[in-house]
């Protein structure tokens, strides 16, 4: 089955506009600084003239990947249908990207690992194991930024929470076009005494605007 005869994908479809730059937050609690800072990215993209659309993963009734390859015939995912079946729609549509996740553990957050897994369906496969791969996104003029939040001062107690994101989208076919690890951040909302980094986050967003336009 391909994407655009699933009649629950067309159905979607019809109901809202296709955004240029999607924005999605990875964060349990709401009005948080990971909620801020997706915001603050957004309203940059929004100012230079893209249009955006944010969804919190912790509104959205998903379940992980269950590894039932199913995708590789049916190139979406077909072996479940939750709500990451209404984000395909958008992700597909979205040339531009924001992803924004705290860190857990020296990681993302279970919903952002959950959501990059569930983009597993957009790799081509041969029937080679191992083999070679491709994507679906790839050579679209894709771009992405990503947003890590810590609590704690360095980068390295960060761990893996950048490069979890940012690695899957280049195999994805995203070109990075900017990066910002927040640090020395926990309490609800004290991003806000952070200027820098509010100011920061909005140039990321009017930076993927940009960078969309130039492709």
């Amino acid at each position: 089955m391909r994407y655009f005869d699933d009649p629950l994908f067309q159905t979607i479809s019809t109901h809202t506009p296709e955004p240029a730059v999607l924005g999605i937050g990875a964060s349990p609690r709401a009005k948080g600084n990971s909620d801020l800072l997706l915001t603050q990215v957004l309203k940059g993209a929004s100012q230079q003239g893209s249009d955006t659309r944010k969804i919190h993963l912790r509104d959205v009734a998903f379940s992980p990947c269950i590894g039932c390859e199913r995708c590789r015939k049916d190139r979406i995912c077909t072996g479940q249908r939750d709500g990451m079946s209404l984000l395909y729609p958008d992700i597909i549509a979205s040339k531009g990207l924001v992803l924004v996740s705290p860190t857990h553990n020296y990681n993302i957050t279970a919903w952002m690992k959950s959501f990059i897994d569930r983009l597993y369906c957009f790799y081509n496969f041969t029937s080679e194991r191992p083999g070679p791969w491709s994507s679906q996104l790839g050579n679209q003029g894709r771009k992405a930024v990503i947003v890590g939040i810590c609590e704690q001062e360095t980068k390295e107690d960060m761990g893996f929470t950048m490069d979890a994101m940012g690695l899957p989208l280049k195999a994805l076919g995203y070109d990075i076009v900017g990066e910002l690890p927040v640090l020395s951040v926990f309490g609800r909302g004290d991003v806000k005494k952070k200027e820098a980094t509010l100011a920061q986050a909005f140039e990321l967003g009017t930076t993927l605007s940009r960078a969309l336009a130039e492709s």
